[in-house]
């Protein structure tokens, strides 16, 4: 536009204010916006649940390669018409670093996350894999702080998820077969149980708040070293976890469910009477009877109201302990956990309850 046009713009304007102010009808009042439409106030998180809910029984699900594979998660679900409602999957400092999308996937689809935080180097072979001699992961290692900074990383990861998480520390501690049991690797009486607090310390120091701890041992043998002289107490623990298995070597012949969880299931009571979950069990189907004692174990299950949980270790380890894989065995199952007890969906505001 030229400097004229823009002068003759001017007084065309300058000229219609004039008239305006001399008695011309008012002018439209200008546009007005809106006022924005009220916001309807977001819903407010839901209340935390407790898990499971009182008189119900989880039943939970460990495998191969956890949340790093799917897929036998749901060859199970599907063949034992069942969801499982906890994942439990192992993880080694050797080899390890915390990383949040593994849990993240497994809390996707509506499972409680259960980590099997196993302080050794898981793919040393010989007597450091057999007998857990493993000198750097001597429980004296740990109680020096020599590992503070990857159990601190561990601990701010997990303190940083928006849902509950279960660490199952160290677990079968009275065995003989890991670095950490009090019968290897050089360690001595005590040990234990000063290496569970000051882990767990550790986690409190970083406000993982979001925390339960799941103390695991095996199911008591004669030699097993006694719970009570390992059991960290109380204040630190939340749930109590079992090993137990029919068909493992040197016990080949039939044992139902209730004679390898009997005994210790009584001694535990002696001591401590927090809630517990079959944190690993299994059956072999070597000599056809799998399916039979996984019926049997449904049937002996109600005989302890303080089990709250069953985790099927659904893998191929020293044994195929699989039952998505033997229809019988998956029937037995499915008809087992179809039960009103056993309806114990989770989702991510449902906490581990004590």
């Amino acid at each position: 536009m030229t400097r004229r046009c823009l002068a003759l713009v001017t007084a065309v304007i300058a000229a219609s204010s004039a008239l305006v102010g001399c008695g011309s009808p008012d002018p439209l009042p200008p546009a007005r916006t809106p006022p924005p439409a009220p916001q309807s106030p977001s819903a407010p998180p839901a209340p935390p649940e407790p898990f499971p809910p009182a008189g119900k029984v989880f039943l939970g699900l460990q495998t191969n390669l956890g949340p790093f594979d799917f897929a036998p998660v749901d060859a199970f679900n599907t063949a034992t018409k069942h969801e499982t409602s906890v994942l439990q999957f192992s993880q080694g400092w050797a080899a390890d670093q915390f990383n949040r999308a593994s849990f993240d996937s497994i809390t996707a689809r509506n499972m409680l996350p259960i980590l099997s935080w196993e302080p050794w180097d898981y793919t040393a072979r010989g007597k450091a894999a057999s007998s857990g001699d493993q000198p750097a992961y001597r429980l004296s290692a740990i109680i020096s702080g020599k590992y503070d900074g990857y159990i601190r990383s561990w601990a701010e990861g997990i303190a940083g998820l928006p849902y509950p998480v279960v660490v199952r520390f160290a677990h079968e501690m009275n065995g003989f077969w890991y670095p950490w049991c009090e019968q290897s690797n050089g360690n001595r009486r005590g040990d234990y149980i000063k290496a569970w607090r000051h882990v767990h310390d550790i986690f409190t120091a970083a406000d993982a708040e979001n925390v339960s701890w799941l103390w695991s041992p095996n199911v008591t043998y004669p030699s097993a070293s006694p719970l009570k002289n390992l059991y960290p107490g109380d204040q630190y623990v939340d749930w109590i976890g079992l090993s137990g298995y029919y068909g493992t070597e040197g016990h080949e012949g039939y044992v139902p469910f209730d004679a390898i969880f009997r005994g210790t299931f009584a001694e535990l009571k002696t001591f401590t009477s927090k809630p517990v979950v079959i944190t690993e069990t299994g059956a072999t189907n070597a000599s056809r009877q799998q399916a039979r004692w996984i019926k049997e174990m449904f049937a002996q299950l109600p005989r302890y109201p303080n089990v709250i949980g069953v985790i099927w270790f659904e893998t191929v380890k020293e044994i195929d302990w699989r039952i998505a894989t033997v229809p019988a065995s998956a029937a037995a199952f499915a008809a087992g956990a179809a039960a009103p007890r056993y309806d114990a969906p989770w989702r991510p505001n449902h906490v581990p309850r004590a």
